[in-house]
């Protein structure tokens, strides 16, 4: 390939990635500001300043950008929770109850951070099915971050905890991003990790 074609295939890419950069930014304000079910293609490219065409191009239509964004936040949530993690263990902490809850906070810190996307995949309005993935995800992560907590008397796997831990991530998310306060916000979700500190699993 000659370096004209190449310079050529280069600004062909480059304005790809654009146009799916404007068009994921265009989808997230719309689905914050109306929500999934209100939201319309002609909204979201218009918005983008592009064409019904180019959103097909790149998604697969109106649910897939919203999976997209879905998936784009939760990378940014693990990034999140492993840097605290990461964190904790260059200070010398080796207890993986405190790893725990620095990830926990992380993950609180970052629904706060983005309470808008995050409000919005924890109302209930998105594509259909995606309830059950939302809550696949945390029973996932739950599951992953349980054994932080289990003792050698309790053994591996326990699911009373992971049933906890589980619902009161699902109930600590939703609070913390339905609060227009930041700072009250970010309170009441060190006071959850707080809470959380306390949990023992069963022996």
């Amino acid at each position: 390939m000659s370096s004209e074609m190449e310079e050529t295939s280069t600004r062909v890419s480059e304005r790809g990635q654009a146009t799916r950069g404007a068009l994921l930014r265009a989808a997230r304000e719309v689905f914050c500001e109306q929500g999934f079910a209100q939201a319309a293609v002609t909204d979201i490219v218009a918005r983008a300043g592009a064409s019904v065409g180019s959103l097909y191009h790149h998604f697969n239509g109106k649910a897939d950008l919203y999976l997209t964004l879905f998936e784009e936040f939760q990378v940014r949530q693990q990034e999140r929770t492993r840097e605290a993690i990461h964190q904790i263990r260059e200070n010398g902490d080796d207890d993986p109850k405190s790893q725990f809850l620095a990830g926990a906070a992380a993950y609180l810190e970052g629904s706060v951070a983005e309470r808008e996307l995050s409000r919005l995949f924890i109302s209930g309005d998105g594509p259909p099915g995606f309830d059950r993935i939302m809550r696949e995800r945390l029973n996932k992560w739950a599951r992953r971050n349980a054994a932080l907590f289990h003792s050698s008397k309790a053994g591996g796997f326990n699911e009373p905890l992971v049933i906890v831990l589980t619902g009161a991530m699902i109930s600590a998310v939703d609070v913390v991003s339905a609060g227009e306060d930041i700072e009250r916000s970010r309170r009441l979700a060190d006071n959850i990790i707080k809470v959380l500190a306390t949990i023992q699993p069963v022996e």
